[in-house]
């Protein structure tokens, strides 16, 4: 499918059904997935980045395996709402999981949610909250902002 925004994407979805989003780095790919009824945002992994093809056949098979009916990506906007270097970079990739990704990835809508400061809201309170030590944050980040990035668009769902 193609990018959509969050209206349309509103009409496509039937009721239930899982949500997943994606931190798209330079190296890594933080993944989060939503409950069925669209309520909570979980981290599920985070994977490093290879090849294309490698990565999208990741993403259609976690795809897949968790029946999930549309993609919110984060989009690395500035601080001032201008996009940049990076957000030219997740908007290619979102352009090739609809171009070059499996069936299970490729069939999805995706929506773009802004992520200004998810990873730096996210490693704050893995500090505050948790007391997590610099190599266990560096383990779990990109899949938390993920699911901050969800939460964001799943509060914009609803």
């Amino acid at each position: 499918m193609a990018i959509v925004d969050f209206p349309d994407l509103k009409a496509l979805l039937v009721r239930d059904g899982r949500l997943m989003a994606l931190d798209i780095g330079s190296k890594t790919i933080g993944i989060a997935t939503s409950d069925a009824l669209r309520m909570l945002a979980t981290p599920l992994t985070t994977i490093r980045r290879g090849k294309l093809a490698v990565d999208l056949a990741a993403l259609g098979d976690l795809a897949k395996k968790h029946e999930i009916r549309a993609l919110a990506i984060g989009l690395p906007l500035n601080m001032d709402g201008t996009e940049g270097p990076r957000c030219q970079s997740v908007r290619q990739f979102a352009a090739n999981i609809a171009a070059h990704g499996p069936p299970a990835l490729a069939a999805l809508p995706i929506v773009m949610q802004d992520e200004r400061l998810s990873t730096a809201a996210v490693t704050r309170g893995m500090i505050d909250d948790y007391d997590m030590s610099r190599a266990k944050r560096a383990e779990r980040v990109d899949a938390a902002a993920a699911a901050w990035i969800l939460e964001s668009a799943l509060a914009r769902l609803r």
